[in-house]
């Protein structure tokens, strides 16, 4: 793991921005995989400040969902598609037939899963999947437990889960969670974790620990060949 301590937050997006970029370069139909929440806002701001300068170079990329808040409107502000379409997707002009998310007001969850499950399995590897750090470990709404899921599920939220901003900005009663599975997470080409702010201080020490444990979901990120950590001074202490 290619562990990267920036000297804040300004730093680490700039860092996490270039290295999409470079790979973006290589890989003109690149998937990215898009977390949402506070740690890769700037990321996305900076993406779009390439896309003003040089449009083309966005012209054939995709994006793919991470997760999903389950049971709320998709037009809730505070929903993960109305992040992504306003941080990442409008300003990279991104539009629906390059982009596949969850439904979170599907009549069938479980079939919704079934439907990004397809979609990785037949049409597309993901080639970065950018992830934040959950307080209790979490990575999408893959949520510590005894087991792990593999592919896109519906997932029973943590109690740090729900008091996650979004959540507590919601005004809508959250049923559930929709979140690709470890598996799909780990065979993406490059992971870009990002993590950020002084609250993250704990659960960054216990990750970096290097322990790997269902209970603490990030820790598998060990396993892969190809992880770039970008941590900010808040969160390494």
């Amino acid at each position: 793991m290619n562990i990267q301590i920036c000297s804040d937050y300004e730093d680490l997006s700039k860092r996490a921005k270039d290295l999409i970029i470079r790979q973006l370069i290589k890989t003109p139909k690149l998937l990215l995989c898009a977390a949402t929440g506070s740690s890769p806002t700037l990321t996305y701001q900076l993406l779009h400040q390439e896309y003003q300068r040089n449009n083309s170079l966005f012209n054939q990329m995709s994006v793919i969902k991470l997760d999903e808040w389950g049971g709320v409107s998709m037009e809730n502000p505070y929903s993960c598609e109305a992040y992504l379409q306003k941080y990442l997707l409008q300003p990279l002009g991104i539009d629906n037939n390059r982009y596949i998310g969850f439904d979170s007001q599907s009549q069938s969850p479980e079939k919704e899963c079934d439907r990004i499950n397809t979609f990785l399995k037949e049409n597309a590897k993901i080639d970065i999947c950018v992830l934040g750090l959950g307080m209790n470990g979490h990575i999408a709404f893959n949520e510590p437990a005894q087991e792990l899921n593999p592919f896109a599920h519906v997932a029973n939220l943590s109690t740090d889960s729900m008091q996650h901003p979004m959540s507590l900005n919601m005004n809508e009663q959250i049923s559930y969670g929709l979140t690709l599975g470890m598996s799909q997470i780990l065979q993406s080409q490059l992971i870009l974790l990002l993590i950020s702010g002084i609250a993250k201080q704990t659960i960054t020490q216990k990750f970096l620990s290097q322990k790997i444990t269902t209970l603490l979901p990030a820790s598998f990120l060990w396993l892969h060949a190809n992880v770039v950590c970008l941590i900010d001074k808040d969160a390494a202490g």
